[in-house]
């Protein structure tokens, strides 16, 4: 039962976290005017797919990303040239559906050769029919309709590049904004949860054990009360207590522990870590304040305090990346799950808080200026607008992939660094 929990909530994260992204890219193209052809959660099969007014919407199966397709963003996967036979369908005086395929089949249609096509300004097709020319005016929302697919066409004005650089902007830094409200509103939720911290703290407790280390082969637990070592109690002062673990070590030690309603008597003995000083016992200390309700203007305040420093530390971890890369610093996909299923065990007020920093990390990391990120296409947005016309498409198009596969090479090189550390542990 623990572990379908843990799966679900990781999955649940992931995937509010994912579609409020997109929800941000969604809403600002459809105010904007363009076409969204597809509103996408995850990637690989397909589970589930319904459309709704101009849009499909997709469930697929890994909830690791995302995307709002865009009319004008990739070359149309469909395309219609003069010389080909096809099979209209007028409804009123304009085509509703063009027809690529099965045209012996279709019923109450009109066939014939393309002499002339414009579905992007004109909006209008020239047939060849029994030797006769007919121009037929197409309406600006008609489908496309080859191997049982449907394919909205998309006129100028629909289409990405029409918009002006502001509309595209808007559009595209939507999707991390988003990301920074959802992580406010749930550093806000955490902040009544939680309650504010009171200034001075009650007593030191354990927190997280680590197997086959001293705290837990003695049988200390996460959330025993620490009164007392060798007799001396040991106040509130964590720094203290560290420093008394570490010059204890191989020497053991007496200490007495509150769980619950029960003291305990419970002997530790410190021992080394590799490439660290001092003894260690595999257990952190956990300084415990207690806490009172947040008021109305507390809630937004403390929650504005937490995403500024959250939002330090993450620029802070990115240049110590940049300084000094490792791949023991990243996490992949397998990575974020394991820390996830740790954060879930701990309770559902962590959870929260944990989603708001993964939530807050995606923000961040989608702005940074790297080929394929939001980041990047916005400093393309922003070229534009001092050149007074856009980059290259094509050279635009080839930076985005290059970025992508680089990415994608890397997401790899992670998991696998994942998957092996894992295994090793």
């Amino acid at each position: 039962m623990e572990l379908l929990k843990i799966i679900f909530l990781t999955v649940f994260m992931f995937f509010i976290i994912v579609t409020v992204h997109e929800w941000g890219h969604y809403y600002f193209a459809k105010r904007a005017g363009i076409l969204v052809r597809e509103f996408a959660i995850g990637f690989g099969p397909k589970l589930f797919s319904y459309r709704r007014d101009e849009t499909q919407f997709t469930l697929r199966l890994l909830p690791f990303g995302g995307y709002a397709r865009m009319a004008g963003e990739d070359p149309e996967l469909v395309q219609i040239q003069t010389g080909q036979t096809v099979a209209l369908r007028i409804e009123g005086d304009e085509v509703r559906k063009i027809y690529l395929d099965r045209l012996d089949n279709r019923k109450n249609v009109i066939r014939g050769e393309i002499q002339e096509v414009d579905l992007e300004d004109r909006l209008r097709i020239v047939l060849d029919v029994d030797g006769e020319v007919i121009s037929y005016r197409v309406h600006p929302q008609a489908m496309i309709v080859v191997k049982g697919s449907e394919t909205q066409i998309a006129p100028r004005d629909r289409q990405y590049g029409s918009k002006t650089v502001g509309q595209r902007a808007l559009s595209i830094f939507a999707g991390p904004l988003m990301n920074f409200l959802l992580a406010f509103v749930l550093f806000a939720l955490h902040t009544q949860m939680a309650g504010i911290p009171l200034d001075e703290p009650e007593h030191l407790e354990l927190g997280d054990i680590i197997e086959q280390r001293p705290a837990f082969e003695a049988g200390l637990k996460k959330g025993d009360v620490i009164e007392s070592i060798n007799g001396v109690p040991v106040g509130t002062d964590a720094t203290k207590l560290i420093e008394t673990i570490s010059g204890s070590k191989d020497i053991p030690m007496n200490w007495t522990v509150r769980r619950g309603d029960e003291l305990l008597t419970i002997n530790v003995t410190p021992r080394p870590v590799e490439n660290e000083e001092g003894g260690k016992i595999g257990a952190v200390v956990v300084t415990y304040f207690e806490t009172r309700s947040a008021s109305f203007s507390e809630t937004f305040t403390v929650a504005a305090e937490k995403m500024t420093s959250m939002s330090k530390l993450i620029f802070s971890s990115l240049q110590q990346l940049v300084a000094r890369f490792s791949m023991n610093d990243l996490a992949g996909p397998v990575g974020m799950i394991e820390a996830t299923s740790k954060i879930v065990k701990q309770g559902f007020t962590d959870f929260v808080f944990w989603t708001a920093i993964i939530s807050l990390n995606l923000g961040i990391f989608n702005l940074l200026p790297i080929p394929a990120l939001d980041g990047s296409r916005l400093i393309f947005l922003g070229v534009e607008a001092l050149r007074g016309k856009p980059v290259d498409p094509n050279r635009e198009g080839l930076v985005h992939f290059i970025g992508f596969a680089a990415l994608f090479l890397l997401m790899l090189a992670v998991t696998y660094n994942d998957i092996l550390r894992l295994i090793q542990s």
